[in-house]
């Protein structure tokens, strides 16, 4: 069984949206709790260290991250989307949280490469795959997950990384990113039609972009299929060399944002099946990113059963 290291820290709880908002600092919380009270799993809770303009720039111009930081508010909110969208917020308190979300994937990569660990969770947030390069987006301003794959690529001798986004919301921003970049596979599976509209069969970039759009309503039994055959067969295919999860919680049955019918040991089954892939091919290296799910005791339960996955 393997030991999971999580990254995390206090600031990523201070990033406030506002009374009524889904993203709000007690998904975290109760993924915390939940973590910390498994004692079946070896865990080692770490602080994530704040991120270097240098490494967020392989994704990220320096001029996006200047404009973005000078709307943070000296008190109250600021939304940073034109309407209908208007719901990505910034705080006071919003810089150190989207540094040090960002920071998380790059110690993750580190840990993951000088052999300290194979299996890292990144419990932070804001989150990031509908972070464009030029574009905040669906409470998302930095896509940790991309600038991981970006420091991975950069900084070592990996030319292979696989994203898997099993989110139930299409991550627009991964998909931009890597959308002409054969180096990077990006697959997800999301209900569509739902926000942010994008993630159609048809986008497939240079071959290395596979959606599996969903409707309202699939269930467990059909999205495990799906998922196995537009998703993990690619994946297999490719061969990464590292794989990054987006791990969002949302397509569970009780979340209040969507209307997929997944329960919570679906989670050990796609984690599952997702590392077997990664033992085959990536040494078993899997980087998970926290991105949506917006029920608590969903979160709860799915993050036990999705660290039972990663463990194996």
């Amino acid at each position: 069984m393997e030991n999971i290291r999580v990254y995390s820290h206090p600031a990523c709880l201070s990033k406030d949206n506002g009374e009524g908002h889904p993203e709000r600092k007690e998904r975290l919380e109760s993924i915390l709790d939940s973590i910390q009270s498994m004692d079946d799993i070896s865990i080692d809770l770490n602080e994530a260290p704040i991120a270097q303009y240098s490494d967020i720039n392989l994704v990220h111009p320096q001029s996006y991250l200047e404009e973005m930081f000078s709307m943070i508010p000296d008190d109250g909110l600021v939304g940073v989307e034109k309407e209908p969208y208007a719901d990505t917020l910034l705080c006071p308190n919003s810089k150190e949280a989207i540094l040090r979300a960002c920071g998380s994937g790059i110690s993750a990569s580190k840990d993951l490469m000088d052999g300290k660990s194979k299996r890292i969770f990144c419990a932070v947030r804001p989150p990031g795959h509908h972070a464009e390069t030029n574009r905040v987006n669906g409470f998302c301003f930095i896509n940790n997950a991309a600038v991981a794959a970006r420091f991975l690529q950069s900084q070592y001798d990996i030319n292979r990384v696989a994203i898997i986004d099993f989110d139930v919301h299409h991550g627009n921003g991964t998909q931009e990113i890597f959308y002409n970049d054969d180096s990077v596979l990006y697959g997800s599976i999301h209900q569509h039609p739902l926000f942010p509209g994008t993630g159609l069969e048809s986008e497939t970039g240079v071959g290395n972009i596979f959606n599996a759009p969903i409707s309202a309503g699939t269930s467990s039994e059909d999205f495990l299929r799906i998922f196995n055959e537009r998703i993990l067969v690619n994946v297999d295919l490719f061969m990464p060399e590292v794989i990054i999860i987006s791990a969002g919680f949302d397509a569970h049955q009780r979340d209040p944002l969507a209307a997929i019918n997944l329960n919570s040991d679906d989670y050990f089954t796609m984690t599952h099946d997702i590392v077997e892939i990664a033992n085959r091919h990536s040494k078993g290296r899997v980087i998970s990113f926290l991105e949506g799910g917006y029920d608590l005791l969903a979160l709860a339960e799915s993050i036990q059963s999705h660290f039972k996955g990663l463990s194996i």
